[in-house]
């Protein structure tokens, strides 16, 4: 029997990596998403465990250089956000399949490193993404032009990447991600196909 699969979801900004992860849990049993660790702020109504790993800097530096980290990534504002190790293996004696929702290169290590990941690239239209972007309000104009060429960038490596599901239309896109996965949970012995 294969090692259990991870799901590596990735995607530029504004993409609906999230939206679709949600409407991917809602279709097929027994995945669960990995909680990140950050070194951010927690913040009212949070709880540590299950939005984030709220870590101190020291501790987060300290994980770091211990190998604790599948891969983690530093911001510009300073703030470092990673998956544990520990967090993937938690869900695995659980019993679940372990869905990560990472930047591109955090997925792409993943990808290297990780036996029995897969990674799904959420594709959008470039208007679409400025669209969405625009429509959070949560970044500034400047901002929104960065995560835009950025996302150009980001498009243009989606080859790299095993599956690619193009966010469109949200029905038709997560209808097509959960057979997806419901697909390749199948090929690895993970589930049976319904």
């Amino acid at each position: 029997m294969p090692s259990r699969p991870v799901l590596v979801v990735t995607g530029p900004s504004g993409a609906g990596k999230g939206t679709l992860i949600k409407g991917l849990l809602e279709r097929v049993d027994g995945l669960e998403v990995a909680v990140s660790a950050t070194t951010r702020p927690q913040r009212p109504g949070e709880v540590d465990g299950r939005d984030y790993w709220f870590l101190s800097d020291d501790e987060f530096t300290r994980r770091v250089g211990q190998g604790d980290f599948l891969e983690w990534v530093e911001y510009v504002s300073g703030r470092r956000y990673g998956t544990l190790g520990s967090e993937m293996e938690r869900i695995a004696r659980e019993g679940a399949v372990c869905v990560l929702e990472l930047e591109l290169e955090g997925a792409l290590r993943v990808q290297r490193d990780v036996a029995g990941s897969t990674t799904i690239f959420i594709a959008a239209d470039v208007d679409e993404l400025e669209r969405r972007l625009r429509e959070r309000a949560t970044e500034s104009t400047g901002e929104i032009g960065e995560r835009i060429a950025l996302a150009h960038s980001q498009l243009e490596r989606a080859h790299e990447f095993r599956y690619m599901v193009r966010n469109d239309e949200l029905e038709r896109a997560t209808a097509a991600l959960a057979a997806l996965v419901e697909c390749e949970l199948a090929r690895t012995g993970t589930i049976s196909r319904r």
